[in-house]
């Protein structure tokens, strides 16, 4: 494993490598390069163009000779080996030139490149890569000769392809015309004559090192290069410098700096220290010009959220910029997934990784936007970096305090003179780098490729039109210029002199503002996270073994204590890879010394912050914080940079052969091997072994800044690896052959498969709450903010599974190019390739591979349908009915995927692809068939072929079905994904009303209405047709359905009309709710009653209710009908006791308590608990039926009966004033004014409806337990019930009244519905 053995010596770099052509082995093509190119020109052909191609030989005839690639080589590497960072030859050559070697002429530009790398081993060690790519004379005869033969062979080609189809006669005659046309060709494509032109090849140095000492590594390489460039020769041979630089220059210790001796004058790097943030030596202002805040700002957020990421740009330098800027700027957190800043052109297949990651792809400026095609785009945020322009993916929470942070940004951009939407002129790629001068190299404080010099001051902002641009930028961020500070330099002593120049200076003051800025956001966020970690119970081993199975944080706590604005961000990251990686370190970190370097910095600022807010520790507010740490942290830097802690030893002359060390101007000269093997004996940086104390330090920032990792921290990393599922860390830069192609898909594979078992399982241990919790698996609730970002999180692992190994290029004729059947690829010498295409047309943002296989699905069922040619099965498959315990009345709800699309394609408010996958996920989801409509999509095994390469998830059988079987069981529990989500758009809703068969409901003459209510909102007054019991209407999503009042109005000689039930089914999501009545309307008719307000249960279907294991309690319904029937004979009631009364008032406050316990976006419906089966109205009325005295014959007594004497009774006292005090005199005015304005109502809803809105009244205004006092010792009470009756034992009616209390600190809100036509 790389990196065992002893551990690193402080060396300042590991290698220094040469790169270019081997002329030995001559040109050789880069056949992965040459196939990718092929593949991405046949793209942006037309239709029914011919392709001619030899993807062995790297000969594509689009392209030149002088634009091919060919391989590079790794000429030469000093020293050979490192026994701690053993030399990765493919991973070093490929990303040393990563579009392999380039030639030129001498019409072409020739500017040297610089830009940086990193490679990451699988334990999640890097090591960083800097290399200058410079051009070279080509003196060898051979290339030369075999540039000018590939040149030929392509202009035949070319005449070939390009003749018009003609007769012989016509084509001799016009001869001399091809002969002109092909000339014409030729100048255009700016050819290579061997006896007129000189040709040129990339060549590349490089220093491989194991920190990332950006600026001082450019340094070296630019001085090193100005040696051979310019016409004195240097001091001292190259090998001198070069052997100085690997074996005599330590790395700064921590919090200290560095000097040392380049070719033509002193590099100075230096290192924070261990209470500091890391090291970063990238020019975060180069990121700000090119992007702009916003963009900045956003791009961080997707790679918080941990997003698939692409950056796209001509310059290699900007993509590992951009990249290493903005995983810095995350402090404390760290990217987890792949990472590949600079992608070689080989590697491009890694673009279809079905994982997270950060890449960063060379674009050769020519082909725009709209020619990238890629494998998927729903979960992508695509960033053109030299074009300022950023492509989100949807549904991108906003970052907390977003406005404030970027107006705080914006200020230290501005003291800068960087104006905070970018400078867009930088962004243009011209080198200035041409005819350089000596003292310009070392000066050159800009990236190579980086063109325009930066604004110097506000002063200079002022004046220029860039103003104008920020005023148009204040409307969007809210920086308000009138108000803008803008800092001034803040160094403590002017008259201390930095040994750096001033530009230099500027750009580190620069970067740590920027970098406390962020930092300070998740102090303030995080400050009291602490809190919040769950301890393991067990030891280290065990919990490591169980991780995946264990909460390791209180999210739901730490998310209820955070302001509304926040939660949207915020409870979507915490469920990232990166987070969950931060807190493992936490629980895995218990004493300081153990801790991981960059947690001890983070818990050091939280620590300050808890110390400053000691008076309210755990209010949290969204008011923005700002950062007040910058002042520190650039003196800290300035001290460093004033006096330099360590002078390395002076390059001088080696021990070398007479006639070593000369070389030819232009040329990098061969270097002396043997005096650059080897290091010297002893000196006094590798002599300090582990006593040194600086070595210690490193040691502890290993982790850090990703240097080396000691055995036990290697082994923790691949343990944690494993554990947490990271299915790849990187991608292997080596060894390119089909076989590890095909290896890494099937870790791809395997890693699809566990994150949807554990995502599964986590939503199913969420979803089941405390039941889950008394099983031992976790935390108590979900909040609706984490369902939602679940279920989100689950439409992005779909997405995800639908783009692996997903076919770019899908043709109508099914004719596809697919980049691992590289064995059917023949040269262009034996075989004509002709492709025949039907272009697609070029995908929109928002494309979804999900949605794309539906559409497809559709297309081929419509087409079998229309040609009448499709199988029994398909048909039996779409037509199942759902089995529902509906009455058969109702007809069932048809099964399927097709009709369920069509819902979606309908909702005019989903504008995208990705929105209708989701919104289909979504609603597959709660009518619990997702994992039944995702296996009938994979059942149609051709189209699946078709769209899918071989390697792809969905053509993995096995695994395939233990992935839909792990989504089956979403159908224990109810999810109302789609209802909840999609709140205003019309849903038809289907009603089905059953009257009693006995008592004649076909004699019935009234007109009949009925309204609807929901917890989203009600459809108001609905006439029904007379006789008609059926009906189908359309109205906004009334969300989960909760009452429905039903009514007439009593017009027609037979007014009467009893009704068993009524049912409502929405018909897109098959929700059916059966509300249950069993009562009559009608005047003269049970308690006289017009109309009745049911409350609803929702139904489940037969085979859902055997299947499901789970022991969630039914909904509450409507009383049902024999209890309703008890006041129409209370002779015949059930004879409860007064304990069992006491039992049902007990349960029904118990519930009402519970339902405010819960967070808000949880409580289930308020009505079913007031008025439902068990409910408070129902338990009230017990009390009051118990010992009523039995009415006389044929005349039913109610309950209001009973109260409104009662009320007579007091209103009679108040006018007599005989009232025995205050308090009583307000209960009992309080009493009467209620019972009259019910009495007074315009509804007729019946004595019993009337009880039922008197307990709801009574319940809101926290009055119920007055009233029980109240009627206790109403003398009306001793002569309507018996003596053995509850109201009349004074001790029971305590108990009750104690019970009715509790309800006193909730606010009872009360669905519209109970309480129209009241205003009180």
């Amino acid at each position: 494993m790389s990196g065992s053995g002893s551990s690193a010596p402080g060396r300042f770099a590991d290698y220094f490598v040469i790169c270019g052509l081997d002329t030995e082995t001559g040109l050789e093509p880069d056949e992965l390069s040459a196939l990718c190119q092929y593949i991405q020109a046949s793209k942006t052909r037309d239709g029914a163009g011919c392709f001619i191609a030899s993807a062995v030989e790297g000969e594509n005839f689009e392209q030149t000779p002088l634009r091919r690639t060919f391989k590079s080589k790794v000429l030469a590497r000093y020293p050979e080996n490192v026994e701690w960072n053993p030399f990765d030859q493919d991973a070093v050559g490929m990303l040393c030139m990563p579009k392999g070697l380039a030639f030129k002429t001498q019409a072409d530009s020739r500017d040297p490149q610089f830009h940086s790398f990193i490679i990451t081993r699988e334990d999640g060690s890097r090591t960083f890569g800097f290399s200058l790519t410079f051009y070279e004379e080509v003196t060898s005869k051979q290339i030369c000769s075999a540039m000018q033969t590939l040149y030929h062979m392509h202009n035949a080609e070319y005449d070939i392809l390009h003749i018009p189809p003609t007769n012989d006669k016509e084509s001799c005659s016009s001869i001399e015309d091809c002969n002109g046309t092909s000339v014409s060709k030729l100048q255009r494509f700016n050819s290579y004559d061997i006896s007129r032109d000189t040709l040129y090849v990339s060549k590349c140095i490089c220093l491989i090192t194991p920190m990332s000492f950006m600026k001082a590594c450019k340094k070296v390489l630019e001085q090193l290069h100005q040696a051979v460039t310019s016409p004195q020769p240097p001091p001292l041979p190259l090998e001198s410098y070069i052997y100085n630089i690997l074996y005599e220059v330590p790395l700064p210790p921590a919090g200290r700096s560095l000097k040392f001796s380049g070719v033509y004058g002193p590099i100075i790097c230096q290192r924070p220290s261990t209470s500091e943030l890391p090291l970063f030596d990238f020019p975060v202002k180069e990121v700000f010009e090119l992007l702009g805040v916003e963009n900045v700002v956003q791009l961080f957020t997707c790679a918080l959220l941990e997003f698939q990421i692409l950056l796209y740009s001509q310059h290699y330098q900007r993509l590992m910029t951009v990249a290493e800027t903005i995983t810095a700027l995350m402090f404390p957190f760290q990217w987890q997934h792949v990472y590949v800043p600079i992608l070689p052109a080989s590697l491009l297949h890694f673009l279809d990784a079905p994982v997270p990651y950060l890449m960063g792809l060379h674009s050769n400026g020519l082909d725009d936007r709209s020619k990238l095609e890629l494998p998927q785009e729903a979960n992508l945020c695509f960033v053109d970096v030299d074009n300022h322009f950023i492509e989100l993916p949807e549904d991108l929470p906003q970052f907390p305090n977003k406005l404030e942070f970027i107006q705080e940004i914006s200020e230290i951009l501005m003291a800068f003179g960087i104006p905070p939407e970018g400078n867009l002129h930088c962004s243009e790629s011209a080198s200035k780098m041409k005819n350089l001068r000596a003292c310009d190299i070392v000066s050159d404080k800009r990236n190579g490729n980086i063109a325009g010099s930066p604004l110097n001051s506000y002063e200079l902002l002022k004046e220029n039109e860039t103003i104008a641009r920020l005023q148009a930028l204040v409307k969007r961020t809210g920086v308000s210029l009138e108000k803008l500070e803008v800092r001034e330099e803040t160094s403590s002593n002017k008259d201390l002199k930095v040994q750096c120049n001033e530009e230099e200076f500027r750009v580190y003051q620069l970067n740590i503002q920027i970098r406390e800025v962020f930092a300070n956001r998740f102090t303030q966020m995080f400050a009291d996270y602490e809190v919040f970690v769950i301890q393991p119970s067990q030891d280290k081993e065990s919990w490591f073994t169980n991780r995946e199975q264990m909460q390791n944080f209180d999210k739901a706590s730490f998310l209820s204590d955070q302001p509304e604005p926040y939660l949207p961000f915020l409870s979507r990251f915490l469920e990232t890879q990166m987070f969950a990686s931060f807190i493992d370190n936490k629980i895995m970190c218990h004493d300081e010394d153990d801790k991981d370097p960059v947690l001890r910095v983070f818990d050091s600022r939280v620590d300050k912050i808890r110390l400053l807010n000691v008076r309210t520790p755990t209010l949290r507010t969204s008011m923005y914080q700002k950062c007040t740490t910058i002042d520190e942290a650039e003196k800290a830097i300035e001290l460093r940079l004033v006096k330099i802690d360590h002078t390395a030893v002076h390059p001088h002359l080696l021990d070398m052969k007479i006639g070593q060390g000369k070389y030819e101007l232009g040329f990098f000269p061969k270097l002396q091997s043997d005096v650059l093997s080897i290091g010297p004996a002893s000196n006094k940086w590798t002599k300090r072994n582990a006593p040194a104390q600086w070595r210690r330090k490193d040691r502890q920032k290993q982790h850090t800044e990703h240097l080396r990792l000691d055995n036990d921290q290697r082994e923790k990393y691949i343990q944690e690896a494993r554990n947490l599922g990271s299915t790849i860390r990187q991608p292997k830069l080596s060894n390119l052959s089909p076989s590890v192609i095909a290896q890494t898909n099937w870790k791809f594979v395997e890693g699809l498969l566990k994150e949807c078992r554990n995502k599964t399982k986590r939503m199913l241990v969420e979803k089941m709450g405390r039941e889950a919790v008394e099983l031992g698996h976790g935390e108590v609730n979900i909040t609706g903010v984490e369902e939602n970002t679940l279920i989100a999180s689950l439409c992005d692992l779909l997405e995800r599974i639908w783009s692996h190994g997903l076919q770019v290029k899908q043709d109508r004729s099914c004719t596809t190019f697919i980049l691992e059947d590289r064995a059917s690829v023949y040269s262009a010498s034996t075989q004509i390739w002709a492709f025949q295409t039907t272009r697609r047309p070029t995908p929109h943002k928002g494309k979804s591979a999900l949605w794309s296989h539906l559409l497809h699905y559709q297309e081929n069922r419509q087409r079998k349908t229309t040609s009448g040619s499709f199988s029994t099965s398909g048909v039996l498959l779409d037509s199942e009915r759902r089995k529902s315990d509906a009455s058969p009345a109702m007809s069932p709800l048809r099964i399927s995927l097709i009709q369920d699309m069509r819902h979606i394609q309908n909702i005019g408010e989903i504008k995208t692809d990705v929105g209708k996958a989701r919104a289909w996920v979504r609603l597959s989801m709660e009518k619990k068939l997702l994992s039944r409509h995702l296996k009938q999509l994979l059942s149609d095994l051709e189209l699946t072929k078709k769209l899918y390469k071989r390697y792809a998830f969905l053509r993995c059988d096995d695994e395939k079905e233990q992935f839909l079987y792990h989504l089956l069981s979403f159908n224990a529990v109810d999810y109302f994904c789609f209802t909840n989500v999609f709140t205003t758009i019309l849903i038809p809703y289907h009603i089905l009303i059953v009257p009693s068969k006995k008592l004649g409901g076909s004699m019935f003459t009234a007109n009949p209405w009925i309204c609807i209510s929901g917890e989203l909102s009600e459809t108001g007054v609905l006439q029904i047709p007379r006789n008609i019991l059926e009906m189908t209407f359309e109205c906004q999503n009334l969300g989960k359905l909760t009452t429905v009042q039903i009514g007439h109005d009593n017009s027609g000689l037979y007014a009467k009309w009893l009704v068993e039930y009524v049912m409502v089914r929405n018909e897109i999501t098959g929700h059916t709710y059966k509300f249950p009545c069993g009562r009559w309307l009608g005047k003269g008719m049970d308690d006289g009653s017009l109309e009745r307000i049911l409350v609803g249960e929702l139904l489940t279907s037969h085979t859902e209710a055997d299947e499901r294991q789970c022991r969630t309690p039914p909904l509450q319904q409507s009383p049902s009908m024999i209890r309703r029937f008890v006041t129409i004979s209370p002779n015949n009631k059930p004879k409860l006791n007064t304990g069992q009364i006491q039992e049902a008032i007990g349960e029904a406050v118990n519930g009402i308590v519970k339902h405010f316990h819960k967070p808000e976006k949880e409580r289930g419906s308020l009505t079913l608990l007031l008025c439902g089966e068990s409910g408070l109205v129902s338990a009230l009325e017990q009390v009051f039926q118990h010992g009523f005295k039995s009415p006389r014959l044929f005349k039913n007594v109610f309950i209001w009966d009973f109260l409104e004497k009662a009320q007579t009774h007091y209103e009679t006292l108040d006018q007599n004033e005989v009232v025995p005090e205050e308090n009583w005199q307000t209960r009992a005015r309080s009493f009467c004014r209620f019972v009259t304005a019910i009495n007074n109502t315009p509804r007729n809803i019946g004595k019993d409806g009337k009880f039922q809105m008197l307990v709801c009244l009574g319940a809101r205004d926290h009055l119920l337990h007055h009233w029980i006092a109240l009627l206790a010792d109403c003398p009306i009470t001793a002569q309507m019930y018996e003596d053995i009756a509850l109201i009349k034992d004074h001790t029971l009616v305590n108990s009750l009244i104690r019970v009715l209390q509790t309800l006193q600190e909730f606010n009872i809100t009360l669905e519209a519905s109970l309480v129209k036509g009241i205003d009180i």
